[in-house]
């Protein structure tokens, strides 16, 4: 009786972790191509607050860029699994 509440509960958790993740790594990349699109526009300003700003969001973009990487290369082992 223990065995399966704790087999069910374990399934439970890791089902939710997994979708949790999911939407999390959606969520990072609509983020990420947001920044991008963002830093394109300011960047065709001339203005030296523009270009400021412009580098301003590489503080956001290269982590995110570095959890894209992350993620398609996780992606990419689990097709070839």
């Amino acid at each position: 009786m223990i065995s399966t509440v704790t087999t069910t509960t374990v399934t439970t958790v890791t089902t939710a972790t997994v979708a949790v993740i999911a939407g999390l790594s959606l969520l990072a990349i609509i983020l990420l191509l947001g920044l991008l699109i963002s830093k394109e526009v300011v960047s065709a300003g001339e203005t030296p607050r523009l270009q400021a700003l412009s580098r301003a969001l590489n503080v956001a973009i290269i982590p995110l860029l570095l959890g894209f990487v992350l993620i398609a290369a996780v992606k990419v082992i689990e097709v070839l699994h």
